[in-house]
């Protein structure tokens, strides 16, 4: 007779967990070895200056100084939060995040629904509208900067039909409006790729018991497609979240944080005050406080999205 192996005394099974598996025991340095680039390249890039950051923030540091860094304690936080650029670059960074989330993913979601359909041409205007991505935001920038001039192309356009452009980049009223559409414009094809695979892996068979029920395009959308992007819809928005916080690389090039501090961010504050002045230790606590900002914003959004179990 057998002995199965929930029936075997407790010391038996403690023998064969502590032997393992041999396949497990030599596959394991093959694993770690794997690991290791990925490992070493996550603490030399983000770790330490994670560590750096947090002691740094707490000293007068510098960039280029022949006197070595001395401990301020808060008074780098204490300059920070009652400094009225960074109030205005704090509230520049949410209004551009609050706006551009939902712009930039109902436009790739409206993008990724119309390539999705099963007609002639579809891959090339999957490329056409991807293409921005793959343009280096520098590039994407200086175009727009041209194109914002106020006798520049869309002010040319506008002109045709009797309007007056303003100086999109020039007035503290579109400055911001100005960037928030070039950067959803530029951002929109990657997310529409994402889009498009989370609507590829939806059955046909949801759509045909739809049909057969006599839904419309619009209660097809609700009822099946719409919870079934739940988990792409989630990481579409805490992706465009944290990209949309970190907005630098468009305001360095086009506006430089003008006019009157219309478009500065918290990224652009801190890299100017770090490299442009020189003040590492203020920069850090820009960054440490930008940091703990993100990781607020993305745990209260990770929790709203979160997958809610049935009450039973």
């Amino acid at each position: 007779m057998t002995v199965s192996t929930a029936t075997r005394p407790a010391e038996q099974q403690q023998t064969i967990v502590r032997k393992g598996n041999p396949t497990t025991r030599k596959t394991a340095p093959v694993a770690l070895s794997m690991l290791a680039p990925a490992g070493i390249l996550m603490i030399v890039f983000l770790i330490i200056p994670i560590i750096l950051t947090l002691s740094l923030a707490f000293t007068n540091a510098r960039l280029i100084s022949p006197v070595p860094a001395r401990f301020i304690g808060l008074d780098n936080f204490t300059r920070l939060f009652e400094s009225s650029t960074f109030w205005y670059s704090l509230l520049n960074t949410l209004i551009f995040a609050v706006v551009i989330v939902p712009l930039q993913s109902g436009l790739a979601l409206i993008l990724a629904l119309l390539v999705n359909a099963k007609v002639r041409g579809t891959n090339f205007f999957r490329t056409v509208y991807f293409l921005p991505v793959v343009t280096s935001m520098v590039v994407v920038s200086m175009l727009f900067m041209f194109m914002y001039q106020q006798d520049g192309l869309i002010n040319a356009l506008l002109a045709k039909v009797g309007i007056t452009g303003p100086d999109w980049l020039g007035d503290p009223n579109t400055a911001l409006i100005a960037l928030i559409v070039m950067s959803a414009w530029q951002g929109m094809g990657l997310h529409m790729v994402i889009w498009l695979s989370g609507l590829q892996t939806i059955p046909e068979e949801l759509y045909e018991a739809a049909q057969i029920d006599g839904t419309t395009r619009w209660q097809q959308f609700v009822n099946v497609t719409w919870p079934c992007l739940e988990q792409t819809r989630t990481f579409i928005l805490i992706t465009i979240t944290i990209a949309a916080f970190a907005v630098f690389t468009q305001v360095n090039v086009m506006t430089q944080g003008g006019p009157l501090d219309a478009t500065s961010t918290v990224v652009f504050l801190a890299v100017r005050a770090g490299f442009d002045q020189q003040q590492t230790g203020y920069a850090s606590a820009i960054s440490l406080v930008f940091f703990a900002l993100v990781l607020a914003v993305s745990l209260v959004q990770r929790h709203l999205t979160r997958d809610k179990e049935p009450q039973r």
